[in-house]
């Protein structure tokens, strides 16, 4: 796999779902938070997890796993909140657990993803094999973009 030319360090919320640790620039994030009260919204698609009350603020809550083809969490199971910002609205990404804020060489992520799953690809910005693990840098532009099939 082609890695880019080295740019410097570039630094990314780590957070798993299902297992997969996956990455969102710092940037892109606006606060992390625990469990919240979600309120359903009817008829939204299976990765709608509901809307959440976020200091006056309405926003969509996402769950990662069914918008990246994950296993369903168990009922019981904790779960995060990692808020977004996109064209101007907030978003709020759930998934099982967030950790620290890496800092990454740009040199040493992977665009060219031929083995990823294709319903992945899309969603992603490229990788980083760690230690042992694979961080899955997620683009959060194509994650909040529902094509109309996906909508209905």
């Amino acid at each position: 796999m082609k890695a880019l030319p080295s740019a410097g360090l570039r630094q990314y919320v780590a957070m798993t779902a299902a297992g997969q640790l996956f990455g969102i620039p710092v940037p892109a994030v606006r606060d992390v938070l625990g469990p919240l009260r979600l309120t359903r919204v009817p008829l939204a698609p299976p990765e709608v997890a509901g809307n959440l009350n976020l200091r006056g603020r309405i926003v969509t809550a996402i769950d990662l796993r069914p918008r990246l083809g994950l296993a369903p969490r168990a009922k019981d199971a904790a779960w995060m909140s990692v808020v977004v910002e996109h064209q101007g609205e907030l978003y709020s990404l759930i998934v099982d657990s967030v950790g620290e804020v890496l800092s990454l060489d740009t040199a040493a992520c992977e665009r060219e993803l031929p083995t990823l799953d294709p319903r992945w690809r899309e969603f992603t910005d490229g990788i980083y094999r760690l230690n042992g693990a694979l961080l899955v840098v997620l683009d959060v532009a194509h994650l909040l973009t529902f094509t109309k099939a996906e909508a209905a």
